[in-house]
């Protein structure tokens, strides 16, 4: 439900509330004129099924079908509508014990004005369930996308001259691409093309160790198992970050390859998909230049940005756009060509 239909229900309730203030008795406001266990004819004490026997036998008295006339219609009408809605009230053991609590403590006006619209005009779905199949959902969807770019990476691979070579070599080599007559019999060109591009794609699937985004997708990364799985990783990064700062921090130990690896990471304030998708060498440059430590990477850093204006100020392309910022400024919309 939306902040304008609990404003619109706060605003009924006011009105409400005040009108109803005024009056000497109040008004019962789920059955009207009267007590819901009035109207059924029951006491507060009657089981479920008395109140299922009261109701079908004053349902059956006072249905509109039962009259003739107009007039007669309408009385009936009435009547069997607060008939049902005691019956509505009654049934169920939540309301019945709501509608007690109202009974009880007429004073809490408020808190019983709550309850009772927002029975009527809150949601009738239980919010879990509404959890349940948006999670379900989101994961699924999760999965099939993560397959797609899997899908989309193997693709392009297998056009990249370089590994469509070495995946049809190593075919060969297993004998995965030789000419079966008898089972090639009735296949048409195309149907035996799309068999060699499945067996190069799945060579190209097993040999590359695709990383990043377009990695190969995996059961334990949708949605729904990182949740139920959350008190386990929360439990592995406290004791991951306790124990840099024991090993690190107090006992002022030397970083070993990965501890340097993670630290170089941080410093390029990249993600660990992005990093690993970077080439072998320049990792083992980096590491090389001892770019774990702050200072040693700020040099670094400071060289790379000085290299990148070099490169940019001879580009072409960022030439023109130096132009056209200095002739027109950076705040000035044009269809100049």
């Amino acid at each position: 439900m939306g902040w304008v239909s609990w404003v619109v229900l706060l605003v009924v309730v006011a009105v409400i509330s005040t009108v109803q203030g005024q009056e000497e008795d109040m008004v019962d406001i789920y059955c009207g004129d009267k007590n819901c266990y009035e109207v059924l004819g029951v006491g507060r004490d009657s089981s479920r099924k008395d109140i299922s026997k009261a109701y079908r036998k004053l349902a059956g008295k006072w249905h509109p079908d039962m009259f003739r006339t107009d007039e007669e219609k309408e009385i009936g009408e009435k009547k069997f509508m607060q008939i049902a809605t005691a019956y509505e009230t009654l049934r169920e053991e939540e309301s019945r014990t709501e509608y007690d609590y109202m009974l009880e403590h007429p004073e809490e006006m408020w808190r019983n004005y709550y309850r009772y619209y927002r029975r009527r005009v809150g949601p009738k779905v239980d919010v879990r369930l509404v959890l349940a199949v948006s999670i379900s959902l989101i994961s699924a969807g999760q999965y099939y996308f993560a397959w797609t770019n899997y899908s989309e990476a193997i693709k392009c691979l297998s056009a990249i001259p370089k590994y469509r070579i070495q995946a049809t070599e190593i075919a060969k080599g297993d004998g995965l691409l030789k000419k079966d007559k008898k089972a090639d019999r009735g296949k048409s060109k195309e149907e035996l093309r799309e068999e060699e591009e499945n067996v190069i794609r799945g060579i190209i699937a097993d040999k590359m160790d695709i990383k990043g985004g377009y990695a190969k997708p995996h059961w334990s990364d949708v949605l729904w198992v990182q949740m139920v799985i959350f008190p386990l990783t929360l439990y592995r990064w406290s004791a991951f970050y306790i124990s840099w700062l024991w090993r690190f921090g107090i006992m002022r130990e030397e970083y070993g390859r990965e501890e340097q690896l993670y630290v170089i990471r941080k410093n390029l304030g990249v993600s660990k998909g992005q990093f690993d998708q970077m080439e072998e060498e320049e990792v083992e440059d980096m590491l090389e230049l001892e770019l774990w430590e702050k200072q040693k990477f700020k040099v670094w850093k400071k060289e790379k940005d000085a290299e990148m204006r070099i490169k940019m100020a001879q580009s072409g392309r960022h030439k023109q756009y130096r132009r056209y910022m200095k002739n027109h400024g950076g705040d000035r919309m044009t269809f100049e060509d």
